[in-house]
This record gives C-alpha cells, sequence and structure tokens, in this order.
C-alpha cells in the first residue's frame, strides 16, 4: 500500500512539473507581462496549479527543474510589480485612492495575510502598539502597510522602503489624500542594504518574498538585518511552501541566523506566501 501511495505521489509530482513547464514555456513567449488577457490568464493557471496542497519539494527538482522555476519566480516578479503599478496608476487619479483599494484583484488575499500577521505579531511582540515598523520591498501598491495601518496597528508610522523611486512615487500618491496614512506611511528611496544604524529604530521589520529572488541574495539581506535590527526585534519573513515554492522563494529557518525562529504559517486557503516571525537574537558580548 505504501509503494502504491508513492507511486501515486511521483505521477502527481510529474504532472505538476508538466503542467508547470507547459505555462512557464506559453509565459516565456509573450512580448510583455503587463496586464492582458493572455497574462492574466497564464498567471491564474498557475496559481491554481500551485495552490493545492502537494507533498513537492521544490528544492530538490533536476537542474533542468530548478532553472524553469528561477525563472518563473523571476518572471512572477515582475508580473507583480507591473500588475501593482498598473492597479497604482489607474487608483491614483481618484481624489481619495483608497476609497477604491478593494478593486485590485488580490485586495482580499492581503485583507487576510494582515490579518494572519496580525494575529502572529500579537502572540509575540513585547510592545501591542509598536511606534515604527518598516516594510522592505513595498513597491507601487503597499497593501500590507495600508491593511495593517488601516485595521490593525492604527497608530504606528510604517517606513516603506523600496529603491524604484517610481514604485514610491505611486504609493505615496494612494495614501496623500488620506489625513491619517498620509502622515503615518512614510516612504524611502534606499537600498535597504545601505541602511544600518536606521535598521534599529524598527520594532518589526517585513521582508517582502520578492526581496532577494534566490537564496544567496536573500541571505545577503537576511544577514544584514540581522546585524543592524535591535536585538529582541521581530523580522516577519514570506515563504512559501510545496507547490508554492514554484511562485515565491522559500526561506527555511536554518536560513536565519543570527534569529530565533519563534513560528512558521502554511496557508492553506488562496493565502499563498507562508509567514515565518522571528526575534533578533541579543548581541553576544565578548568577555576577554
Amino acid at each position: 500500500m505504501g509503494s502504491l501511495g508513492s507511486l501515486n505521489s511521483c505521477n502527481e509530482e510529474e504532472l505538476l512539473i508538466q503542467n508547470v513547464s507547459e505555462i512557464y514555456n506559453n509565459l516565456s513567449t509573450l512580448e510583455s507581462l503587463k496586464p492582458s488577457k493572455d497574462v492574466n490568464s497564464l498567471f491564474t493557471q498557475l496559481v491554481l496549479t500551485c495552490i493545492p496542497p502537494s507533498p513537492i519539494d521544490v528544492t530538490k527538482l533536476s537542474v533542468t527543474d530548478q532553472g524553469i522555476r528561477s525563472e518563473l519566480i523571476r518572471l512572477c516578479g515582475q508580473a507583480e510589480g507591473l500588475l501593482e503599478a498598473h492597479y497604482s496608476n489607474l487608483l491614483g487619479a481618484f481624489d481619495n485612492p483608497l476609497d477604491h483599494i478593494n478593486t485590485f484583484p488580490y485586495y482580499t488575499n492581503y485583507v487576510k495575510l494582515g490579518r494572519l500577521e496580525y494575529t502572529i505579531l500579537s502572540n509575540y511582540i513585547t510592545n501591542p502598539n509598536p511606534n515604527h515598523i518598516a516594510f522592505i520591498g513595498s513597491g507601487p501598491m503597499p497593501l500590507t502597510s495600508i491593511v495593517l495601518a488601516s485595521n490593525h496597528l492604527k497608530t504606528t508610522t510604517f517606513h516603506n522602503y523600496d529603491i524604484d523611486i517610481s514604485a514610491n512615487a505611486l504609493a505615496s500618491k494612494l495614501v496623500s489624500a488620506d489625513p491619517d496614512l498620509s502622515k503615518r506611511m512614510l516612504f524611502h528611496d534606499t537600498d535597504i542594504m545601505d541602511v544600518t544604524n536606521g535598521l534599529y529604530d524598527y520594532e518589526v521589520v517585513f521582508l517582502a518574498a520578492l526581496v532577494g529572488l534566490n537564496k544567496a541574495d536573500k541571505r545577503k539581506v537576511i544577514d544584514h538585518l540581522a546585524k543592524h535590527m535591535a536585538p529582541g526585534s521581530l523580522l516577519m519573513l514570506r515563504s512559501a511552501h510545496g507547490a508554492r515554492g514554484f511562485l515565491y522563494p522559500i526561506v527555511e529557518p536554518s536560513d536565519l541566523p543570527g534569529f530565533e525562529v519563534l513560528a512558521v504559517f502554511h496557508p492553506m486557503d488562496e493565502v499563498i506566501n507562508s509567514v515565518l516571525v522571528a526575534r533578533k537574537i541579543k548581541n553576544e558580548v565578548k568577555l576577554y
């Protein structure tokens, strides 16, 4: 019975890889990843293929399939940025863009993810109303910051970091008409690798899934945060589990030296990202 189960599992994995490869081939032939009927259809297919629970370990794929996975993550990142910029631009034309924010296709996913991340934070944060939170890789539509600031952390100041100046300009326009969020949402056109002492001021740091598209780049950012975040502060990371690892980079607890991993959550619904929460370990005092 066990061998039959593993055979079925093997067949399922092969079928999954075949479907994902086919979608990747179709995406690769597109001239642009800007929102369009073809782009939307292919990414919807990809998400629906990868969302169901799967025993697959995408870190152990063949070299060829690993290459496809790396390219898919890159394409997903590009398409996500273009989709957010498209909608942020449209919303920016309204007098109060936030009144229409729910027109963004994945808005409800961010509301659910925000609720999950706030619940996680509530379990581990020492100050229930943190003064300053940083979000690294906030993009043209900083929905996590907007959802948390609007629904959960109503006195916290959010520092949104993105190296793309145009993304920050679009994001800033979304909140500029809101008398509350325009004061509590700050935008920094800074590479987080250039921020040192400033990181010490944040009680919580969020790291977007698409900051560091491969393990080496992700580790560089994590090591930088470990060096400069305040002892006891929290790091919230987005990761992926199972077949969802075709969409986003995977972060393992072992990728977080300098942090104590407190919890790992793998949502099973349409919220794609897993969430890791870790606490910055106090720096060791060297005695001579």
